[in-house]
């Protein structure tokens, strides 16, 4: 049984670290994605500022995926095509050095219209997450989140 492109097995006695492994990345994938919604709720989302170079990940971002309109749902099989992974591997690539948890997985809103939930919901890299939510931002489109928190 192989892990990957390394050529890695999967020790059978090893198995259940695996799955704390496993279940370690999924509580942090959950916390990361509670703590962004509960930021979005306390401060409106065209306010804040999620890491320290957003300015140059919005820009590149526009420039390197010009079709990717914020406001629309992704379209989460091209964003996984083969294609779609080369183009983002060679964008989060810029980060490397400069972004902690770059490819760390993560939790991220197909549409900006929508809380997560299981169908709104698709797994992605730190810097794909980055990307998308400051160009959501930079547009509004996450105002709401503060908006319906603040009328009840």
């Amino acid at each position: 049984m192989s892990l990957g492109p390394a050529g890695a097995s999967l020790n059978p006695d090893q198995a259940e670290n695996f799955e704390d492994m496993e279940k370690q990345f999924a509580v942090k994938a959950v916390q990361h994605m509670t703590t962004y919604w509960a930021i979005l709720e306390k401060m409106k989302g065209s306010q804040l500022r999620l890491t320290k170079m957003d300015d140059e990940i919005y820009e590149h971002f526009k420039k390197d995926f010009p079709e990717l309109d914020p406001a629309e749902t992704i379209n989460e099989d091209t964003m996984k095509s083969k294609e779609g992974k080369e183009r983002w591997r060679n964008f989060m690539m810029a980060y490397e050095k400069k972004i902690d948890d770059y490819n760390f997985g993560t939790m991220l809103r197909a549409n900006p219209k929508f809380e997560y939930g299981e169908k709104e919901t698709i797994f992605a890299m730190r810097m794909q997450f980055y990307a998308i939510e400051i160009a959501r931002n930079r547009h509004g489109l996450n105002d709401w989140v503060y908006e319906q928190a603040h009328t009840a």
